[in-house]
């Protein structure tokens, strides 16, 4: 499974608007809603707010994955953003979030779900690809990091 597959182009946010983690997780959801009429993005807001109930999403090292799940969802579909100035997201490390990746799955994909989430969260652990995404100079930069950089792990 390739992110190249499930992430495109056109879900990227070079950089985020959004001051808290409602703002990041709407914004993050308008982008793939607006592009796929399949989504309701009220429907898919609440379901991200409720999964941070149970537990923030943000991994640490500047980094949250926040994910869920939408029985009207028929694949799993990826939205990434940055915010060059961070914010909290009450991330385990207790340090501002910068890089954001969201994952929405159809509700009976769990074990594909989780496939997503461990790869994404593997190559987010390399320092260096993380200063690469922060460098990136825009949305079509940020892709091509993220797929160079999923082939390249693909291949290891």
């Amino acid at each position: 499974m390739k992110l190249s597959e499930i992430l495109e182009e056109n879900n990227i946010i070079s950089e985020l608007k959004a001051s808290d983690k409602n703002g990041v997780l709407e914004e993050l959801t308008e982008t793939i809603s607006s592009r796929d009429s399949s989504i309701d993005k009220a429907a898919l807001v609440k379901v991200l707010v409720e999964r941070e109930r149970l537990g923030s999403t943000g991994i640490g090292d500047g980094v949250a994955i926040p994910h869920g799940k939408l029985s009207s969802v028929t694949r799993p579909i990826i939205s990434f953003g940055r915010s060059k100035q961070g914010l909290d997201f009450d991330s385990m490390d207790g340090q501002p979030a910068y890089l954001f990746f969201l994952i929405v799955a159809p509700e009976n994909s769990s074990g594909f779900h989780l496939q997503v989430l461990a790869k994404i969260a593997k190559i987010l652990k390399n320092s260096a690809f993380r200063k690469k995404l922060m460098g990136a100079a825009n949305r079509e930069d940020l892709y091509q990091t993220i797929i160079q950089t999923d082939q390249t792990d693909e291949e290891s």
